[in-house]
């Protein structure tokens, strides 16, 4: 008898368990029980039979969840790094004149469906010293608040993200219902544009997740999307698109060209019309 619940880490044994996943919720259909599955460290939402999970060893998610958080500081350091060999910090900067100069980044404004991966990203954002406000939101309401969260927090970078995934892959790239949460992110990018367009913001706008419309939701006026390819991205790499953007000064035009080496897949995970940096150096 297969015991799997809500909240178990699990494996699909068909697919090798090549992706971890944690179970958001258990459907009862007919005789079948059919798991919603959420992707511990790629973006990506599915469903599978629950006689074909399996819970993964307790040791081993921990292993996992660990390499996940030296990944995270990995790249927090690189970024560190990065800053720092280009004679800046965030707030007051000294350059090679010994003039102090003071850095203002942009402000990021992230929501994001999953918990844990909110959690993670406001982490990312504090240690890099950089002005983020994250939200935990299911990419449902997304559409529902996001006028009047930027409304509130008026920030110059809008990142709308969580899980996504194509129900058929492979086929039926043009159907919005095809994919899960496209539509969400698709309608809350409209809704930023509505305010942008009231306030006239010039606001740069990541959106999706793994295997996200990328299309769509480029004409619906994003500036950075995924996912081209209709692959999986990782959890950091919307996190490095608005890290990008709120480093880079405003009169310096950003394309993905500038990111793609830093992401995982490259411009197939993520692509767009680019944008305007939003740091400005006083």
């Amino acid at each position: 008898m297969n015991y799997i619940k809500k909240g178990d880490i699990v494996g699909r044994k068909s697919h090798g368990k090549d992706i971890i996943f944690k179970v958001n919720n258990i459907i009862d259909k007919s005789e079948r029980k059919i798991a919603i599955l959420d992707g511990i460290i790629e973006r990506i939402k599915a469903d599978s039979d629950i006689s074909d999970l399996e819970v993964i060893e307790k040791q081993k998610v921990k292993e996992i969840l660990r390499k996940l958080d030296q990944k995270l500081e990995k790249r927090i350091e690189t970024s560190k790094n990065k800053i720092q060999s280009e004679n800046y910090q965030i707030g007051v900067i000294t350059n090679n004149k010994r003039t102090k100069e003071k850095i203002i980044s942009g402000k990021i404004l992230h929501l994001d469906g999953d918990k844990k991966y909110s959690e993670k990203s406001y982490r990312y954002y504090r240690k890099l010293g950089l002005n983020a406000v994250v939200r935990n939101i299911p990419e449902y309401r997304q559409p529902k608040v996001v006028y009047q969260l930027l409304e509130i927090y008026h920030p110059d970078i809008l990142v709308i993200t969580g899980h996504d995934g194509m129900i058929k892959r492979g086929t039926r790239y043009n159907d919005i219902y095809n994919y899960r949460n496209s539509r969400y992110f698709i309608e809350t990018v409209r809704e930023a544009r509505k305010y942008d367009k009231k306030h006239n913001k010039n606001l740069v706008i990541f959106a999706g997740a793994c295997q996200s419309y990328f299309e769509a939701i480029i004409s619906a006026g994003a500036n950075f999307a995924s996912s081209p390819a209709r692959i999986l991205i990782d959890f950091l790499d919307p996190l490095v698109v608005a890290e990008k953007v709120a480093l880079t000064e405003k009169y310096k035009y950003i394309t993905i060209d500038d990111i793609a080496y830093e992401l995982r897949d490259g411009k197939d995970g993520i692509s767009g019309i680019g944008a305007n940096g939003k740091m400005t150096i006083n």
